[in-house]
């Protein structure tokens, strides 16, 4: 399977079909194995994030949502890749154009909860980890940070 050739990934609109797909896939992949669900309260605040979703000939394969944080800081949340799917390319896929993304919506840095068991993956994509682990959604998570270009600053100018 070429990834390059057979996938695509693009925004998908907040309340679109699209978008309901991408909650459908989160829930399958995140929530039912922890007995947790969405609420509409939880779902209705993800009205200002950015929904990007990566299409594997016209099936969803992965999702995650991209929730600014500062003018300069966006956090990258609920990765989710089909089960099937996972492990042949498509998260890194995903998150590379989620970097992309965000740097052509002005901004230079990712942060992001990554599940204990995914923390070498995110390693490996030039995420470092911050502070001691801790529990979210009853899981070890660590908090992780990326510096998604080069930031010019008024010293740079002069």
């Amino acid at each position: 399977m070429n990834n390059e050739e057979t996938t695509l990934c693009n925004q998908v609109e907040h309340n679109s079909e699209g978008y309901r797909k991408t909650v459908a896939l989160r829930d399958e992949i995140l929530r039912r194995p922890l007995n947790l669900s969405f609420s509409a309260e939880e779902l209705n605040a993800e009205d200002g994030s950015f929904h990007l979703a990566c299409w594997r000939d016209g099936i969803l394969a992965a999702c995650l949502v991209l929730k600014p944080l500062s003018e300069n800081q966006i956090c990258m949340r609920q990765l989710a890749v089909q089960a099937d799917l996972q492990r042949r390319g498509i998260g890194r896929k995903l998150v590379n154009y989620a970097e992309s993304f965000a740097k052509q919506h002005g901004y230079h840095e990712m942060v992001l909860h990554a599940r204990e068991t995914a923390v070498e993956f995110y390693e490996k994509l030039g995420y470092r980890k911050e502070g001691d682990r801790f529990t979210e959604v009853t899981l070890p998570h660590y908090r992780m940070r990326k510096i998604l270009g080069n930031r010019k600053t008024k010293e740079q100018f002069n």
